[in-house]
């Protein structure tokens, strides 16, 4: 008997063009859950043939520790999908948050990957946390009440690219770019402060789990959490008529990159500095930085970062991996690199200090 395979082999021009071809809506959605998987390797193979014959689209972690899904699932097969995703006792009754904006291209194939963690935190001793001891979840109501206590301090646990587009009012804002960053950073930024109330917020919920656990193990007594996160607050602000603390946009990781919350545009251009909020990968696949460009910036440099990458991408492919092969004729393409992120620490600083 021939094993079924277990992973896409099509194009993405295949892919895209199936995706726009579909007569049908998606839903694009999320959840997580930290609950032992007793064999990652075997649920990966059962979901993947389940959730492929029901066309769903994603991309899935699952560790020992959990799982942790961003998908894409046809509108006339979410009934089924969840029924049979109940049926898991691992995924019973799982809580789901459906994306703010759905421009039905979110994801073009279904990818569902091994990892040690769902969520790394480069922590090197399993005890530095409790995953069964974790901070209050807060309503997005009892959140916006906790900003406004006195003794309340918010914290971003997200890296700096995507609080830059979007964030709580007065929230501090780590300066990292990975989350395995984040942990001893946030502890440090609070030192001091181990008796005022905590307010966490991230894109899913996700990432404050694991926060608030750290910060509780490191004595930290009134920590809290949002739950949900800026996907659910959005919803919550909408159907329950609540004031929006949250400014700007909240980034996604799927192809849509962000959802917008509120019209503010808090960000600027990394290019020309004019005010703009939408971040795009540099077209320059040998560089492929994530960066903010304005729509006059993306015309200029053909959606790259640099001329240097513009004039790169415009070369046929045989003479790109040509030129990659050399490390010091390629070097121009990654010049944008060392140069966003201090541009970036010097555009926080000054909103810091104004």
């Amino acid at each position: 008997m021939t094993k079924p395979e277990l992973f896409n082999k099509k194009s993405k021009m295949d892919l895209q063009d199936k995706l726009q071809m579909e007569p049908f809506e998606r839903i694009t959605c999320s959840f997580y859950r930290y609950v032992k998987i007793s064999s990652p390797e075997a649920m990966r193979d059962a979901l993947y043939l389940e959730w492929d014959a029901l066309n769903i689209l994603g991309r899935i972690y699952l560790a020992y520790e959990g799982v942790n899904a961003q998908i894409s699932v046809p509108k006339p097969n979410w009934v089924e999908f969840i029924a049979k995703l109940y049926l898991r006792s691992e995924f019973d009754k799982m809580p789901f948050k459906v994306a703010v904006e759905d421009e039905h291209e979110s994801f073009l194939k279904l990818i569902i990957r091994i990892k040690t963690q769902i969520v790394a935190d480069g922590l090197i001793e399993v005890e530095e946390y409790d995953l069964s001891n974790i901070g209050t979840h807060l309503t997005a109501k009892e959140f916006n009440n906790a900003m406004e206590e006195d003794s309340s301090i918010i914290v971003d646990v997200r890296n700096h690219y995507e609080s830059e587009v979007g964030h709580f009012e007065d929230a501090i804002c780590p300066d990292v770019d990975t989350f395995k960053e984040s942990l001893p950073l946030i502890k440090e930024l609070l030192k001091g402060h181990e008796d005022d109330k905590v307010l966490l917020y991230c894109t899913g919920g996700i990432r404050c789990e694991k926060t608030s656990a750290y910060l509780k193990h490191n004595n930290f007594n009134d920590v809290n959490q949002l739950q949900g996160g800026i996907i659910s607050y959005s919803h919550q602000i909408k159907s329950e008529n609540i004031e929006s603390k949250f400014i700007g946009k909240n980034f996604v990781f799927d192809k849509r990159m962000s959802e917008r919350i509120t019209d503010e545009v808090i960000s600027n251009c990394h290019q020309c500095d004019e005010s703009a909020d939408s971040h795009t990968n540099c077209r320059n696949q040998a560089c492929h930085i994530l960066f903010i460009q304005c729509s006059n910036c993306d015309k200029k440099f053909g959606g790259c970062c640099s001329q240097e990458c513009h004039e790169f991408s415009k070369l046929s492919i045989e003479d790109q991996r040509e030129l990659r092969k050399n490390p010091n004729k390629a070097a121009p393409m990654l010049i944008f690199k060392d140069r966003v992120r201090p541009k970036l620490k010097d555009l926080a600083e000054k909103r810091r200090n104004s």
